[in-house]
């Protein structure tokens, strides 16, 4: 398992996570449940992916995998919340106590971190197009390209 795609995800979740943020207060588009929890991902995919460096670089091998495994989960599951946030949540009049909103709010961190996993729109509200895509289409791209990419590194090894 190579090193530095741990580094390449860590530093690309950093650079997604940048970009909702800069999105919210720089330019002020309001996050529904679905977009916070999505963040939430980009921040455990940060934290597994250092979890992951640091373990190859001390040669655990065990925990390198096992932290390789749980981006490729964390990252499938970005893409499930994204394509269900554009093709139901967007639809909705309203995406109060949907999963995300449940789970952002029943963890505290809805409250606890407004100015990352503050809940400000709904998710019909939320919609908005970046370069001719929907926001969540991105995200979906994103989580997509991240699972992919861990998945043949994890693997690669095998086929060779």
């Amino acid at each position: 398992m190579q090193q530095r795609f741990f580094l390449y995800t860590a530093v690309l979740s950093l650079l997604a996570l940048g970009v909702a943020l800069i999105s919210q207060h720089g330019f002020g588009l309001r996050p529904c449940a679905w977009c916070v929890f999505q963040r939430l991902l980009l921040v455990v995919l940060f934290l597994l992916s250092l979890i992951g460096y640091i373990a190859m670089a001390w040669r655990q091998l065990w925990l390198g995998l096992l932290a390789r495994i749980f981006i490729i989960i964390t990252a499938y599951g970005g893409v499930m919340a994204a394509w269900y946030q554009h093709s139901v949540a967007a639809k909705l009049f309203s995406c109060d106590m949907s999963f995300a909103d449940q789970f952002m709010i029943n963890t505290g961190l809805e409250s606890s971190i407004p100015w990352l996993f503050g809940i400000y729109a709904s998710c019909m509200d939320a919609t908005t197009a970046v370069l001719g895509l929907d926001y969540a289409l991105w995200a979906l791209l994103f989580f997509a390209l991240v699972g992919i990419t861990n998945t043949f590194v994890l693997f690669r090894k095998a086929v060779i």
